[in-house]
């Protein structure tokens, strides 16, 4: 069973009523002798008693003869020893409700988990690090009620995960706030796995703590620090291989070529292949005539590996405790002789120390470097090209194909044959925590902290040109191989950019706590805070080409013309009070109030400060005598309630001033300003360009606003073994920042500036059910959650004149509508039109065939046009989301597995097919021909070409794919080895491991991965992992 230290000095307790008679005291553990803070100690049937402090310990005098002492803690059995002669008694208390006496960061501090009033989960470190995730935030799926984490992409370095806390909530930006060891703002993404104790998730109005940057939760990470106790060495090797969760099937040649004369033949055009041409495409006899190259094969690796290292040391005494680490992390991209990769170095030093007997000293410092490489195409153009056309030739080695794509062969240009892109971050992070009792005063504190982040970014993107051999597709040697020549391809010319970023911030935070029991049953703690934080940011770039030589990689040697060079800077501040008071009475009813008084930079004078309070309320209704005479078989029943106020200013800053930028094209040719017509003059030398109003300003603006209620329950029964808590949530977001749609029409040329205006609704719940038990040697634990969100957008500045079925109010939230009115707006296929007959049954667009999509006549005007396009009602965020984990042992071996599933969110996937490139067979496979006249799929066409495809006509429902699916997120097999094996060797344990990630996954689509967004997105992978983990 784990446990939590708390960091925080306590008092000792104080004796509420004065005999005459003997002095007690001791220590109250649990029994993993770790000590329990706040247990109450009394003499039955008097009014003495006291709490235990930090260190577990109580004193109680005037103890009376052949006195009863009662230990008792929320969720622990209640013991009763007789005092008899003795003056030291050290009591471990078993657990009822498992987990209540834990404790749990939350904004500011901790609190014991059995008096939390909000809607708040935590989860320990431990349960995580062995999910073989390379993004901490990817280990995070399925293991949270109300947690969503999308990962659309596997690329390296770049594999970072959505994550939303109940859905979607506002129109603008909907990323939780995320808080590493009590410093706000801080990434934890690249996170060491190992180095983290503790995750909890501040779902509803418990988040006022952190103001205006809480309204869509906080995600707040507590990393490991010292223990008292010998140094204990921990080692984890393990190495892995990836593979696509998804790999798609392609048409081969023949069946491409097939497809193609179908396009002739509906566009009245004699077919470009013959019956033979297509038989020398399947038998492959023909290699460089009729050749059927498989590109995703050529491209892509069947596995590319992973390797993790970590190890740490940890340990300490009454004086100084310390937790040390360092982390590697090696990822290799999917492609062939690939350019992409991700090397991650990391190291961390928390120390504590006891410098007196009242102040207690915490430095913290974590340095980690990133290595990002990557070839210079864009990611989405080689993902592009690895759909291509199985009828081109693929000359291999230093053969690019001829012809292909303008020479941007796949096989090639995703290595470093095209140059290279370079990314190194530097990214260090530190604090400085003081500690300090006030002698004299029971239970004050007063805490300080400093810490200062630092984030630098070089990248040196280096761009070349390279030979491309071409053939005229009929010459052989006579070795029967194609004679080819050779002349330079791609770029024309070398080109190097370079870009600089170096960003900096400064936390300075307050703060005095208070915590003091009176008459053994009124507990009261109250905190108050104050808070500074300010940051600046800086980058810079420049490019160069027309390069004499490849060999010289630097800015000096690029030519004159066409040179760049450009840099911003940009400042941001912030300053806020916030206070917490609790009050419990027997720790069976709970109240907690929480405020914080919030200034952002954001916003101008007058409107730069924001008030965001909530309250909560709890009744431990299993502590009621009534409810222990009859249902004493449930061990812990307590409800609770929230309501409260948040904020969110993560809108762009200034927007109360009015905005000005460079106008570069006015400026004329900077390079040439003698033959620029349109070069602005001053002194007939000097050259500059002419400044445009960007933005009308609104002196208005203020904060979003979020009202949040909560409702809900913790039930534990069966001895602890079973865990329920229901939760009910009600959002309602007001002033979101919107631009008025309906006030003046785009053709007006004039954009006015965001209002807050909006107003969007999200209500839902979620459950977190836990099971634990044993058989003998066999344990088992079962974990199942889920959540639902449902949301819906009450104002949205529309014109009156709008069709109701157009409109985005009453939809959900999407917010993609900030910048594009017409996001979400789908025309909606019906079927596929059979024959002719069907052509004239249904309005279409013009040349429109059999085995086109049908779209609905919305309006009923008879023809199709852009008033028939329809609002969905579904968006790219799950509505449902859950996960089962599961953990079994039996002696030395275990098992751990996670399950993650998620509904009611669509992707819409359009593959570039055709003349444009190849075709999906789950696209093929059941479409119209003139001999499927009742296929559910349209016949082939041109991509771009056919009013279908999205670039035609717009998005239309067919393409956007229901995304439903469950996965095997995580397993883990292992087995601890036994000691006699080893334990000469000064080995405490070892433990070897079987660990897999996304292995399975059960869902609708063929093609792509259900969470990426794009047909073009870098692949989810699969990993395959094997390790070993010493203890020294």
């Amino acid at each position: 069973m784990e446990k939590s230290i708390i960091l925080s000095t306590g008092s000792p307790g104080v004796t509420t009523s004065q005999q005459s008679g003997k002095t007690i005291s001791g220590i109250v553990t649990d029994i993993n002798n770790e000590p329990i803070i706040g247990a109450n100690v009394s003499v039955k049937g008097t009014t003495i008693g006291t709490i235990t402090n930090a260190d577990g310990h109580y004193t109680l005098s005037a103890i009376p003869e052949k006195a009863i002492l009662v230990f008792s803690f929320v969720g622990m059995k209640t013991q009763e020893v007789p005092a008899g002669n003795k003056t030291t008694f050290n009591i471990a208390l078993e657990e009822t409700a498992i987990g209540l006496g834990e404790v749990v960061a939350i904004g500011y501090g901790t609190t014991k988990k059995a008096t939390i009033t909000g809607s708040i989960a935590s989860m320990k470190g431990d349960k995580l690090k062995s999910i073989p995730a390379n993004n901490f935030t990817n280990a995070l799926a399925g293991k949270f009620a109300g947690l969503t984490a999308v990962t659309t992409s596997g690329q390296p370095g770049s594999d970072n995960s959505t994550l939303r806390i109940r859905g979607s909530n506002t129109l603008g930006d909907n990323n939780p706030l995320v808080v590493v060891d009590g410093i706000a703002g801080r990434d934890m993404n690249r996170l060491n796995p190992a180095d983290v104790e503790s995750i909890t998730v501040l779902k509803d109005a418990s988040a006022a703590i952190y103001g205006a940057q809480a309204a869509n939760g906080v995600i707040l990470v507590t990393t490991k620090r010292g223990i008292i106790g010998k140094p204990v060495i921990n080692v984890n090797v393990r190495q892995g291989w990836a593979t696509p969760t998804i790999v798609p099937e392609w048409a081969d040649a023949a069946t491409y070529a097939q497809a193609l004369n179908e396009i002739d033949l509906y566009a009245n055009r004699q077919p470009r292949y013959t019956d033979e041409d297509i038989k020398l495409f399947a038998d492959g006899s023909d290699p460089w005539g009729h050749p059927n190259t498989d590109w995703y094969d050529l491209v892509f690796k069947k596995f590319t590996p992973q390797t993790y290292v970590d190890a740490s040391l940890r340990g300490g005494s009454e004086r100084v405790k310390y937790f040390v680490s360092a982390g590697f992390n090696y990822q290799k991209g999917i492609f062939q002789r690939s350019a992409n990769s991700y090397r991650q170095m990391d190291i961390r030093s928390n120390l504590d120390a006891k410098v007196t007997k009242y102040i207690n000293l915490g430095i913290d410092l974590a340095a980690r470097q990133e290595n990002r490489n990557n070839s210079t195409a864009a990611l989405s153009e080689l993902l592009r090209y690895g759909m291509g056309r199985p009828n081109r030739v693929a000359f291999y080695g230093e053969y690019p194909a001829s012809g292909y794509e303008g020479g941007m062969n796949p096989a090639v240009v995703a290595t470093n044959a095209t140059g290279y892109d370079r990314n190194i971050s530097y990214i260090l992070t530190s604090n400085i925590k003081l500690d300090i009792t006030i002698p004299g005063i029971e239970g004050l504190t007063v805490t300080g902290n400093v810490a200062f982040d630092k984030f630098i970014r070089n990248q040196k993107t280096w761009k070349t040109p390279w030979t491309l051999y071409s053939w005229d597709g009929k010459t052989l040697d006579s070795n029967n191989m194609p004679v080819v020549s050779g002349a330079s391809s791609g770029y024309s010319s070398p080109s190097l950019n370079q870009y600089m970023q170096d960003d900096h911030g400064l936390t300075l935070n307050a703060l005095v706590n208070y915590s003091h029991t009176f008459a053994q049953t009124h507990g009261l703690k109250a905190m108050i805070g104050f808070e500074r934080k300010t940051g600046e940011s800086m980058n810079f770039s420049a490019y160069r080409t027309y390069f004499a030589s490849t060999l010289i990689d630097e800015l000096f040697a690029g030519g004159d013309l066409d040179k760049t060079n450009t840099g911003s800077a940009s400042h941001d501040a912030r300053i806020n009070y916030f206070g917490r008071f609790n009050y419990d009475y027997s720790s069976k009813y709970l109240v907690e109030f929480v405020f914080r008084y919030d200034g952002s930079y954001i916003f101008p004078k007058g409107k730069q400060y924001g008030f965001f309070p909530s309250v909560s309320l709890g009744w431990v209704i299993s502590e009621e005598n009534f409810w222990k005479e009859k249902l004493a078989f449930i061990n812990s029943f307590k409800l609770r309630g929230s309501w409260g106020q948040t904020g969110n200013d993560r809108v762009s800053p200034y927007q109360y001033l009015a905005s000005y930028g460079f106008d570069n094209s006015a400026a004329g040719n900077m390079h040439s300003p003698k033959d620029s017509k349109n070069t602005t003059v001053f002194d007939g030398n000097t050259e500059a360009k002419f400044l445009q109003e960007l933005r009308i300003p609104n002196p208005s603006i203020t904060w979003e606003v979020a009202n949040q209620s909560n409702v809900g329950f913790d039930l534990q029964t069966l001895n602890g073994s079973l865990r329920i808590s229901v939760d009910y949530f009600h959002n309602i977001r007001s002033n979101i920042l919107c631009y008025r749609n309906a006030s003046i029409p785009a053709t007006a040329g004039l954009t006015l500036p965001r209002e807050n205006i909006g107003k969007v609704k999200n209500q839902g719940f979620e459950f977190d059910i836990a099971y634990n038990n044993n058989i003998g040697d066999f344990t088992y634990q079962i974990g199942l959650n889920g959540g639902f969100s449902k949301s819906k957008i009450i104002f949205w500045d529309e014109s009156p004149n709008i069709p109701d079925y157009q409109r985005a109010t009453g939809k959900p939230i999407n917010p993609s509508l900030i910048g594009d009115n017409s996001a979400g707006l789908y025309y909606e296929a019906i079927g596929i039109f059979k024959d002719e007959t069907d052509l004239e049954r249904y309005p279409h667009w013009q040349g429109a065939k059999p085995g086109d999509i049908i779209f609905r006549d919305v309006n009923g005007d008879n023809k199709i046009d852009g008033l028939d396009r329809v609002r969905s009602d579904k968006t790219n965020i799950p509505t449902l989301t859950g996960g089962l984990n599961i953990d079994l042992g039996y002696k030395d071996f275990y098992l751990t597995i996670g399950f993650q599933g998620a509904a009611g969110a669509t992707r819409y996937h359009e593959v570039e097919s055709g003349e444009a490139g190849n075709f999906s067979m789950e696209d093929l496979e059941g479409r119209w021909t003139p001999t499927n006249t009742n296929a559910s799929k349209p016949r082939v066409g041109n991509y771009r070409s056919e009013y279908w495809n999205q670039t035609q006509t717009g998005p239309n429902t067919y393409w956007n794919r229901k995304s439903d699916y469950i996965r095997l997120k995580n397993l883990e097999l292992g087995y601890n080895m036994p000691q006699k094996l080893y334990s000469k060797l000064g080995i405490e344990s070892t433990r070897i491991y079987f660990s897999g990630m996304n292995l399975f996954t059960i869902c609708g689509m063929k093609t792509f991965d259900p969470e990426t967004t794009s047909a073009v997105a870098y692949p989810l992978n699969k990993i395959y992992s094997i390790g070993l983990a010493l203890t020294f």
